[in-house]
């Protein structure tokens, strides 16, 4: 293979993505990279959609790890939002149109607290008409933008914890939340708004954290592979003969299972995570239970 500078290796990339920047250009720039390295048939994507006007932690998945992009979405998501109170737009965010304002001057830390506290649990949550949730196959922020009428059906989402850390009122509030995956803060700081009867948008979102890994900060990038991948996983370590076995879609037997390395937050909803096959430090296979042993689901085929 031809190399024409620094490729891609494969794994899980924590990339920073700046404000102003779409998660797919994050991407494009290590489609770039790979391409330049002559790696012109290297899978990549992006393990959950973080809006333009965002900032923060986003996973780039690149070669067999782009096979586990499924099991980022139910994992925990901490965010830092700021909420702007006084107006609701049509995006739900400082970007949007405006379509309802209010007055936030009788606004107080006990009504913000009582009105965020309903929102914690399971709930039904109707996503911003401006978001990447598919309507017949198409995003629905594609028919916003052409000018047609989108409506969103409600979702069912998580919100696992949520506190008020600073306010600025009657003007701005910011908010530390953890969630599950589609869960849309957009949405929630619209929703704030409707019940306090103010209206209310995002003014600005920091996504800090997705499971167990950390936003490395502007300009940086971390590489996650091996053992360290899917560590809410139980594993399964294996001999040669077991990975040849594997490899051909025979079945091994349960042997000794190892415990999870990190740990889910304590009441979160447990995402029934597959078993991870770890061969000579690589992450090789996700397993499940046949035949009364473990069989392949997944074979992640050169291992990362």
């Amino acid at each position: 293979m031809e190399s024409g500078g620094e490729g891609v290796e494969p794994g899980i990339h924590l990339v920073h993505k700046a404000a102003g920047r779409s998660s797919f250009d994050v991407v494009r720039t290590f489609k770039r990279r790979a391409f330049d390295a002559g790696q012109r048939k290297l899978a990549l994507g992006h393990g959950g959609t973080l809006d333009p006007f965002a900032e923060g932690l986003l996973l780039v998945l690149a070669g067999q790890a782009t096979r586990l992009m499924e099991l980022m979405h139910p994992l925990p998501k901490t965010y830092l939002a700021e909420v702007a109170w006084g107006l609701e737009t049509d995006a739900c965010d400082l970007h949007g149109q405006p379509v309802r304002e209010g007055d936030a001057h009788c606004l107080d830390s006990a009504a913000l607290d009582a009105a965020l506290s309903s929102h914690l649990g399971w709930r039904d949550q109707v996503p911003p008409a401006t978001s990447a949730k598919k309507i017949d196959g198409e995003a629905a922020y594609k028919r916003a933008h052409r000018g047609e009428t989108v409506e969103m059906r409600p979702c069912r989402v998580y919100l696992h914890t949520a506190r008020w850390i600073a306010h600025d009122l009657p003007r701005t509030s910011t908010l530390e939340l953890t969630c599950r995956g589609g869960f849309y803060v957009r949405s929630l700081a619209r929703d704030l708004g409707r019940s306090l009867g103010c209206g209310a948008h995002l003014r600005a979102l920091n996504r800090t954290s997705i499971g167990p890994w950390d936003d490395p900060g502007e300009g940086r990038e971390r590489l996650v592979a091996g053992d360290a991948l899917l560590p809410w996983c139980a594993s399964r370590l294996l001999t040669d003969a077991e990975a040849d076995h594997l490899a051909h879609g025979r079945a091994i037997p349960t042997g000794g299972i190892l415990p999870p390395t990190w740990a889910l937050p304590e009441g979160f909803p447990d995402p029934a995570p597959p078993l991870r096959a770890l061969h000579q430090g690589r992450l090789v296979a996700l397993l499940k239970p046949a035949d009364g042993g473990l069989r392949t689901f997944a074979n992640l085929r050169g291992g990362l």
